[in-house]
């Protein structure tokens, strides 16, 4: 068995074997370690005989696959699965009796059956029902760099060419789960694209073109790429054709859902870097606790909805007619609810429409998911009446591209049982009165032993043997036995087949008629069942193209119908889109943070508008936690949400097109490649600066901040400048700072502007109103933010002390920014001392403790512990 499993590890021996023993998935060796520390199951050891050793083993049931399989796939793991093409029993009474077998021979039938890699992952229980499980090659080419996707669950196949920058935006947006690339260019791939993505080499002549075309014709049966509109993707042709003999290498070969190659249309869609992806939380949270932007939006009822929404936000249009378009059904939606309520009840009979459809294809549905496909398709027909009926032209197109498959609706439910079991092996698949011979063999099933009883009762009315009585056993089979009192009663057409001591046992060839059908029954019904329902399955193929349309057309309408659905609840207006320069914002909000506030609290709304001629800059100032960061991202996240065609979160919003939306907030930094918090600061800068646009939108949030006080207001002053002068690079910008130096660029550039977020100081505490007002801010109250954080009251009360140093210093002319150390040590020395010294640590603390108690509730016990705790901050002093 060893020898077996030997043989077939070395056909995969970057793969993890599950090696199929009897009710057992077994894993061995390295893979046994492995898969123990993964799935944390025991690791034994078993004994080969001889001299070899113990070899590590681990494994566990066959039917829970579906539980462990999920959790190799999420770890990164590559899995290959080695089944028994063999009954075991019917292998032992195939060789029983037979001499001169070799142990090979006598072994059951092994063979991989499939290579699951998290990339061409089908099962339910490894993908996510709303997101894409995309797995991409990337070719490098001499004039550029091609990069093909492919969701092999729902058969979406796309490609693409160009630079390495272009490439990593796709690559950041689409999260493949696998990634291939030439062995050779290692190197290449992770000085690009990083080292973060799960990858697979192949070999170099995988990705030539030849090699690639003829994978792609054959596949799509044609003699050129043309109707694609990829022909000319030289490097993207490549990388597709590489994504196929992939699909071949892991035993993926029915794949008829892969019905075409789709061009991505980089002109189509705003740029979103990875930066920009993540910092202003479109798809995930950067608290475990929060909420994301998909969060907020995604009122979706069905998976490819939720699939396609997403997609949506990463590719924002640019084009100002499929905007309106999509505004245009939203709208629709928003103003007929009795239209939407009934759209929204049939979506919610949809399902998964676009993935089971991909199983039929692979031959892995199950009569459950057909009955869900038929359910789908009834709920087709209602949503396409009502969608040629409406008032929008863009519905009635999407209605009319709806098929409702009516012959295959109809055979589902003439050949499926209503409620079908999750497995075709258990039986109960179809339908009664579809097949007479069906119906036979399981009226035979349920009533063998009403017939066999019906048997008995003739034949003692027939002989007068009143103690004549049927019965079984597995030498003969079904018998007649008669007690040797009657045994001269016996008609000479039974056969005797055995003698007892009290009595002797018969066969008819009535009984042995219907022996040999009762006893094969369950066996011929489950066989026949089986067959039946692959002919569906394997007809049901030639609806796979419509069946793709229909998921998309409805996947289409859910996102619309989700965007009216946020609309009314969260209070959005529709946005004016259109190809001008101006961004104006009234009364925006932020759309994730609105969800999150208090009870009994509201956001506050702001105004912003931006534009190439009179306000092109906008320079923020204020406090620290004033809301400066919250209304940078509200203004992107207003803009992208006009982009998609959603409404958005204001009292009325005008945005003109923007071709990019970059990002600098927060502070990270990447160690493992030696980049310090400035660093990423600068290198994401430098990205924004080489590929902005005047059509652009961009955020700075406290740049500069990871390094000295003159250095950072120096690359913060260049950098606005070069934004404000370079006329390739005039983009609408919003730059929130805490340098007020920077302030004083108002008046040497036409189109900067000051602005502040307000803040009220009463009674020495700083209320904070988180408005929006022109011109700048002299004060950051940074050390009130350190306060109502809990920092210390000794470090407060220190820090305020220093402050009125520095700030007297820098009244001194030269001495701007030059606090010095000698003043600040002095201020701590020309105190006069007491025991409540300001400029002891140690005793403020003390002073902080009595000061801060409530002596007319204070009881002994209380007193006493207070006391102790003095005690312990000043153990130790001299």
């Amino acid at each position: 068995m060893m020898k077996q499993f030997f043989s077939m590890k070395a056909k995969h021996p970057d793969a993890m074997l599950l090696f199929r023993c009897g009710d057992f998935y077994e894993t061995y060796g390295s893979d046994a370690v492995e898969a123990a520390r993964v799935l944390g199951i025991t690791l034994t050891k078993r004994n080969n005989g001889g001299n070899t050793g113990e070899t590590a083993m681990a494994g566990f049931p066959h039917h829970a696959l579906d539980t462990y399989l999920p959790k190799l796939i999420r770890a990164g793991k590559r899995v290959a699965i080695c089944d028994q093409l063999e009954d075991p029993k019917k292998k032992r009474e195939a060789i029983k009796g037979k001499r001169g077998l070799s142990e090979m021979d006598k072994m059951v039938k092994r063979g991989i059956t499939e290579l699951v890699t998290p990339g061409v992952a089908l099962s339910d229980n490894v993908l996510n029902y709303k997101e894409n499980n995309f797995l991409a090659a990337v070719h490098f080419d001499k004039a550029a760099c091609g990069i093909a996707l492919l969701d092999i669950s729902t058969g979406e196949f796309l490609t693409g060419q160009g630079t390495y920058d272009y490439v990593e935006k796709l690559l950041g947006s689409f999260s493949p789960k696998e990634v291939l690339y030439e062995r050779a260019r290692k190197q290449d791939f992770e000085r690009f694209f990083g080292t973060k993505h799960c990858v697979f080499e192949l070999d170099d002549w995988v990705f030539t073109e030849q090699a690639a075309r003829q994978k792609l014709l054959k596949h799509f049966g044609t003699k050129s790429l043309k109707g694609f509109g990829v022909e000319h993707l030289r490097a993207g042709v490549v990388a597709a054709g590489a994504i196929m003999q992939y699909l071949e290498l892991t035993q993926h070969t029915s794949i008829k859902h892969i019905t075409a190659l789709q061009r991505i249309e980089e002109d189509k869609y705003v740029r979103l870097d990875r930066f920009t992806v993540r910092s202003l939380e479109l798809l995930q949270p950067m608290q475990d606790d929060g909420l994301s932007l998909l969060d907020v939006i995604d009122r979706t009822v069905t998976p490819m909805g939720g699939r396609l929404l997403r997609r949506w936000l990463v590719f924002p249009l640019k084009e100002t007619r499929s905007i309106a378009d999509r505004q245009d059904v939203v709208d629709y939606f928003f103003r007929q609810p009795d239209f939407r309520m009934a759209v929204d009840e049939q979506l919610h009979r949809v399902g998964d429409l676009e993935r089971i459809i991909s199983k039929v294809a692979v031959g892995r549905v199950s009569p459950r998911e057909v009955m869900q496909l038929r359910n789908a398709l009834m709920a087709v027909q209602p949503v396409k009446s009502d969608c040629q009926s409406a008032g929008n032209d863009s519905l009635k197109r999407l209605g009319e591209q709806l098929s409702l498959c009516e012959s295959l609706r109809e055979r589902i439910g003439r050949e499926l049982q209503p409620d079908p079991p999750q497995l075709a092996s258990k039986g109960g698949v179809i339908a009664e009165g579809y097949s007479p011979e069906l119906d036979e063999l399981r009226a035979i099933s349920r009533g063998g032993k009403d017939y066999l009883l019906q048997i008995q009762q003739r034949e003692t009315e027939q002989t007068g043997i009143s103690s004549l009585k049927v019965g079984f056993n597995n030498v003969f089979g079904y018998y007649l036995e008669v007690r040797n009192t009657f045994r001269n009663r016996v008609p000479d057409t039974w056969i005797r087949k055995q003698t007892l001591a009290q009595a002797e046992r018969y066969i008819t060839p009535e009984l042995k008629e219907y022996e040999e059908k009762i006893l094969g029954a369950e066996e011929k019904i489950l066989m026949l069942e089986t067959r039946l329902f692959t002919e569906l399955i394997n007809d049901m193929q030639e609806f796979i193209p419509q069946i793709q349309i229909n998921a998309n057309v409805l996947a289409h309408i859910d996102c619309l119908l989700s965007f009216a659905k946020v609309a009314e609840d969260n209070g959005y207006v529709r946005p004016i889109v259109d190809d001008g320069d101006a961004i104006d914002i009234r009364q925006g909000r932020h759309a994730v943070i609105e969800t999150q506030m208090p009870l009994g609290e509201r956001y506050v709304p702001n105004d912003v508008r931006l534009d190439s001629e009179k306000q092109q800059i906008m320079m923020i100032t204020g406090p620290n936690m004033a809301g400066k960061s919250a209304l940078l991202r509200q203004t992107a996240l207003i803009v992208l949400l006009a982009q998609i065609g959603c409404f958005v979160p204001a009292e009325r919003a005008q945005v003109g097109v923007v071709d990019k939306i970059f990002t600098r907030v927060g502070a990270s930094d990447n160690l493992s490649l030696g980049e310090s918090t400035f660093m990423v600061e600068m290198t994401e800068a430098a990205d924004i600066l080489n590929n902005v646009s005047p059509r652009s939108l961009v955020l700075f949030d406290e740049l500069g901040r990871g390094t000295s006080t003159y250095d950072g207001i120096s690359i913060a002053w260049a950098i606005v400048e070069y934004l404000h002068e370079q006329p390739r690079s005039r983009a609408r910008t919003l730059f929130a700072t805490h340098y007020h130096e920077l302030n004083e660029m108002e008046k040497h550039f036409a189109r900067i502007k000051n602005y502040n977020v307000s803040v009220r100081e009463v009674d020495g505490r700083v209320i904070f109103l988180r408005t929006l007002q022109p011109g700048g801010s002299e004060h950051s109250f940074g050390i009130h933010v350190a306060e109502i954080a809990g920092m210390p009251r000794s470090i407060v009360s220190r820090s305020k002390t220093i402050l009125k140093q520095l700030e007297a210093d820098n009244a001194e002319v030269g001495s701007v920014g030059k606090p010095s150390v000698e003043r600040l040590a002095d201020s701590r020395d020309g105190m006069q001392l007491s025991i409540f010294q300001l400029d002891d640590p140690v005793l403020s603390q003390v002073r902080d403790e009595i000061l801060g108690l409530d002596i007319n509730n204070l009881t002994p016990v209380e007193a006493l512990n207070k006391l102790n705790d003095i005690k312990k901050i000043v153990t130790g002093r001299s």
